[in-house]
């Protein structure tokens, strides 16, 4: 996964818990699946179910 090995990825991890924080987390996760559910859709040129209506 781009070059990236298990060791990498594990340091990685404890240094955004230790930067953002547990609680804080969750929120950042959510907010990325959103972008990257709006960045497919604008990719397939789907709109929205909110602006359909």
């Amino acid at each position: 996964m781009f070059g990236i090995g298990f060791q990498e990825i594990i340091v990685i991890a404890l240094v955004v818990l230790l930067f953002f924080g547990g609680k804080k987390i969750p929120e950042l996760m959510k907010g990325l699946g959103k972008g990257v559910r709006s960045f497919k859709d604008g990719m397939n040129g789907s709109e929205p179910e909110e602006k359909k209506e």
